[in-house]
């Protein structure tokens, strides 16, 4: 039975999606999971595939991989917890033989998450509507030997509980495109370029190339592969690992709090000098 399974991740411990020997990446997690059960002993005979590649330090909320397997209800009560802690199921369905993730695609959603703000938001939003159609991407990507000429089926930005976002979805993406994107309109948010700089880069008037945004803030968020998921929880362990996640994330912004404030506590005073000082 063929087998599609809706994949999240952290990136942040992954050197990409990609398999690569030397380094710990999903597919290598996945398919080393999946051996680990005896779902399938040879992932190129099982048909394991992605529906899309992430580079190191990305993120998926909505990642999609299918394979073949003898032992379907296996696969879907064991695998969570072979994986990592990093990595999880949230869905499964049963899809035909013939299903491949990345050539099935029908579109595929990112996020980025701007750590930089306040920010334009009106103006950027404004200029992510030049990004919609077919458009020569050259001055938004590395397009290597691959036809820069992509099609945006929408694209926007916006506040997601006041962190600044943008989203945009597309049936395929250049290497970078959506982390150059990101970055051109974030020098627009800031106002230090003006919104017809999209279609200055679309047209090919600028020479140069804006910097990729840092992979941290980038999400796979959704891949529309036609399929129907059913909902898969996440093993305790992983569970753990985002409650933890969580905490540190919350410790760490209390710190950050802190260090700016000073020697000043919480009511505004000096803290009181209990002796240690004149130790000092």
């Amino acid at each position: 039975m063929r087998l599609a399974f809706r994949l999240s991740y952290d990136g942040n411990q992954f050197r990409g999606s990609q398999l690569q020997p030397a380094y710990r990446t999903v597919e290598g997690e996945l398919i080393t999971a999946c051996q680990r059960v005896q779902l399938f002993d040879d992932p190129v005979r099982a048909g394991f595939a992605l529906a899309g590649r992430t580079d190191r330090g990305v993120h998926a909320r909505g990642q999609i991989g299918a394979f073949s397997t003898p032992f379907p209800e296996r696969a879907v009560d064991a695998l969570n917890g072979q994986l990592s802690a990093d990595l999880w199921c949230t869905g499964f369905a049963q899809v035909p033989s013939s299903f491949h993730p990345r050539f099935d695609a029908i579109s595929r959603t990112y996020r980025y998450f701007f750590s930089d703000w306040p920010l334009d938001i009106g103006a950027m939003d404004l200029a992510a509507q030049a990004m919609i159609g077919t458009h020569n991407f050259s001055r938004l990507a590395r397009v290597r030997e691959k036809s820069p000429m992509r099609t945006v089926a929408s694209a926007r930005v916006f506040l997601d509980q006041g962190i600044p976002v943008f989203e945009v979805t597309a049936h395929t993406y250049l290497w970078h495109m959506v982390r150059c994107m990101a970055a051109a309109l974030l020098s627009i948010g800031t106002h230090e370029r003006e919104p017809e700089l999209i279609q200055r880069l679309l047209s090919g008037e600028c020479r140069r190339n804006p910097p990729a945004a840092p992979a941290e803030g980038l999400v796979l968020w959704d891949v529309d592969c036609g399929v129907t998921f059913i909902s898969i929880g996440a093993d305790p362990r992983s569970r753990g690992w985002i409650e933890a996640a969580r905490r540190e994330a919350t410790v760490r912004e209390r710190i950050i709090g802190l260090l700016e404030r000073g020697g000043v506590d919480r009511r505004g005073e000096e803290p009181v000098d209990d002796g240690r000082r004149n130790l000092l």
